[in-house]
């Protein structure tokens, strides 16, 4: 049995260039997913608590303001958001930048890669397994 309601992706990245590639890579996914997006950790969170939650959140490491750790750790410390997956989305693949995602218990950390190509692999390849790995108790955060 599968979950058949859309498999909801929060993306937030403060650079515009790279939310709009992400939902063009997102969108060849049709109608199995559905993303929503913010440019700020301080949007993200604002979201967040307004629901409807997503099944996943990917979060950008390096942002002004609110850094992508510190947007992580509020997730993490606010009781209603924590058990939200939250994938790291980076450049950088420093191991101290790595350590500290998984310190803050991100699920996964993902390095962007340059290439548009293997950017649209890394998508598919994250879509089929957060997708795959709902089981039909996934929680629905919605709020219907």
């Amino acid at each position: 049995m599968r979950v058949s309601r859309p498999f909801r992706v929060l993306l937030v990245d403060d650079n515009p260039a790279d939310l709009m590639l992400a939902q063009e890579v997102f969108a060849e996914h049709g109608e199995r997913l559905t993303v929503s997006t913010c440019a700020s950790g301080e949007e993200a969170l604002r979201a967040l608590r307004g629901g409807p939650l997503p099944d996943v959140v990917i979060l950008d490491v390096n942002m002004p303001v609110m850094s992508g750790f510190e947007v992580l750790q509020a997730i993490k410390d606010d009781p209603a958001l924590l058990s939200i997956p939250v994938v790291m989305l980076s450049t950088s693949s420093q191991p101290g930048d790595v350590a500290r995602a998984y310190t803050l218990h991100a699920s996964s950390y993902m390095v962007k890669s340059n290439s548009f190509q293997k950017f649209v692999d890394q998508v598919d390849a994250f879509v089929s397994f957060w997708r795959e790995s709902r089981t039909p108790s996934w929680p629905d955060r919605s709020g219907a």
